[in-house]
This record gives C-alpha cells, sequence and structure tokens, in this order.
C-alpha cells in the first residue's frame, strides 16, 4: 500500500515539473511525458505515449544522437544533449535542447532515458531559415573563418575585430539560430545560402542580387 501510495505522489511531482520533461525507452519512445511536454503540442500527456521523441523535436545534427547512442552501448553514464527544432501548434519555428540523462542501471540492458526539453524562443525576424541579407557583413566573414578552421583569435586579426566582438557575434549567431557549436553554425550557414557551396576557401554569399560574385572576392589592398 506504501509503495502505491508514494508511486502517485512521485507521478503527481513529476506532472508538476514545469521544466518539459518525459522518459523514454532507449530508442527514444515516449513511457511517460509530464503536462509541461504534453503543451508544447497542445495535448495531454497520455497521447505522447509511444511517441518519438526525434520525431517530436527533429535534431539539427544527426551525429550528436548517433554519439548518444554508441555511449548507451558502450554502459557510459553521462549527461548528453542534442539541439533540436521544430514547429509548433501554431506553426512558427521553435529551437531548443533536448537534455538527455541514463536513469536505469539494469545491468544487462540498455537504460531508460531521462529526457529534458530546454527551449528557447525563436526571434520574430527568425521564423524560418535566416537570409544572407539578414546578418551583418562581419557576422558573414566570420562564418567564412570559421569554416575555413580559424580560430576566435585569427578571425579577429582577418576582420578588425577584438576577439570579444567576434564572440559577440558568435554568441548572436548561435542564440539566433540555435546552435549548440561552432559545427552547427557552420551547417547552418551553407544550409541557408549564407556561405557559398562549392567554393574554397569559404566565402559569403553575396547580399546584392546580380552582382555574380561572392563577397570577399576582391582584392585586398
Amino acid at each position: 500500500m506504501d509503495a502505491v501510495v508514494w508511486r502517485n505522489r512521485a507521478m503527481v511531482l513529476f506532472d508538476r515539473i514545469p521544466m518539459p520533461v518525459a522518459v523514454c525507452d532507449p530508442y527514444g519512445t515516449v513511457r511517460l511525458a509530464n503536462a509541461a511536454l504534453a503543451a508544447e503540442w497542445g495535448t495531454t500527456p497520455g497521447r505522447l505515449k509511444g511517441r518519438d521523441m526525434l520525431d517530436l523535436f527533429p535534431p539539427l545534427d544527426a551525429a550528436q544522437v548517433e554519439r548518444i547512442a554508441e555511449a548507451l552501448k558502450l554502459r557510459r553514464r553521462s549527461r548528453y544533449t542534442v539541439s533540436v527544432t521544430w514547429r509548433d501548434t501554431h506553426d512558427a519555428r521553435r529551437h531548443g535542447e533536448l537534455i538527455v540523462d541514463p536513469v536505469s542501471d539494469a545491468p544487462n540492458a540498455l537504460p531508460d532515458l531521462l529526457v529534458m526539453l530546454r527551449t528557447a524562443p525563436a526571434p520574430a525576424a527568425d521564423r524560418d531559415e535566416p537570409s544572407t541579407d539578414a546578418l551583418h557583413p562581419n557576422e558573414k566573414r566570420i562564418l567564412a573563418l570559421l569554416a575555413a578552421g580559424a580560430t576566435t583569435a585569427q578571425a579577429a586579426r582577418e576582420t578588425g575585430l577584438t576577439t570579444d566582438g567576434v564572440t559577440y557575434h558568435l554568441r548572436r549567431l548561435s542564440s539566433r539560430w540555435g546552435a549548440a557549436n561552432r559545427t552547427e553554425l557552420v551547417a547552418r550557414a551553407y544550409a541557408s545560402g549564407v556561405l557559398v557551396p562549392g567554393v574554397w576557401p569559404p566565402q559569403p554569399a553575396s547580399s546584392r542580387p546580380g552582382t555574380g560574385a561572392p563577397e570577399g572576392n576582391s582584392a585586398r589592398t
């Protein structure tokens, strides 16, 4: 009887957690969701049972998911994060992170997962993929330098900014695009047409239609 009482209390507390949370099987299928997670989809927790978390919140980088799967197979117990983006019930683009913690200790089985969603509202100007016109020229140049493997200090020297200035632009882009690291920033830049594909060294796309040449090709004085 006591076990049932404590289980019911635990369920009530789980449902009252303000952060969106789910318990999933090792493959990401929802076993249990709380009200905050269900609210992201305008539904009830019971209707999320059996859904795939990665269908609900698609990852920006599939490699992040693959690394987690490999770590779980090796019985590594750490906290993992997956950057995700999805469209809510109002068709607005959302950004966030899934925070994944293994929670079961069965010695010969893959662990269940406690998955928390940390959301980040998309800026009004960034409901969809950003255009090349929406970025500051320094940001385009920094992204091109990052794609070529430049460090923060090298990007600062090339752009004439301080390292703090470069860091400011990187943080602004990361927040706007929901990118967890620089690799994701570069990938987003190529996917949205900010950087010209198939060109080395990496070059920003021209923001002026009809110029016929990417920015950065002019000779330096």
